[in-house]
């Protein structure tokens, strides 16, 4: 288990301050250090400001922000990170729906916007279905912007293997 040590006190006594001081001192020193900060109301992470952005900026690889129940993770990595790797983190989900990662091998469901782009950019191999409100498509399911239900009901059967 990877040693760790509590900065506790009241607002407003330092404990960021210090936080921040540490982290710069022991990753010159040339170790990774990562940080966590417990918080009790609404997250709001790594904005300029908060603890979590502070820490990040002193020099923090890992920087969590933890509140009763939810959990936020920022992790900076001496390789370039891909999609396996981000996938590898996820272990408590039915389903990922991955924004991006168009050169990514793996099924896709292409948002069509013809005043942008006048052709599709993913292949028919990996298409599940076009998103498009200005053209219909051929050959693979076309909905709306709005049938968030209808592609629901298409992701649930095809890949979550109900109804």
């Amino acid at each position: 288990m990877i040693p760790f040590v509590g900065i506790v006190g009241f607002s407003n006594t330092g404990k960021t301050t210090l936080m921040e001081k540490l982290i710069r001192e022991l990753t010159v020193r040339g170790y990774r250090v990562a940080a966590i900060k417990h918080h009790h109301r609404d997250m709001e992470f790594d904005r300029p400001g908060k603890d979590t952005w502070r820490h990040a900026r002193a020099g923090a690889a890992t920087v969590m922000l933890v509140s009763p129940y939810q959990m936020v993770k920022i992790s900076k990595s001496e390789q370039k990170i891909g999609l396996q790797k981000a996938l590898q983190e996820i272990t408590d989900a039915d389903i990922i729906l991955v924004e991006g990662f168009k050169k990514e091998k793996m099924p896709k469901i292409e948002v069509f916007r013809g005043s942008v782009h006048d052709a599709l950019i993913t292949s028919r191999e990996e298409l599940v279905a076009v998103v498009a409100s200005d053209r219909e498509f051929t050959g693979v399911p076309c909905y709306g912007p709005d049938d968030v239900k209808e592609l629901a009901d298409l992701i649930v059967k095809e890949f979550l293997k109900e109804g």
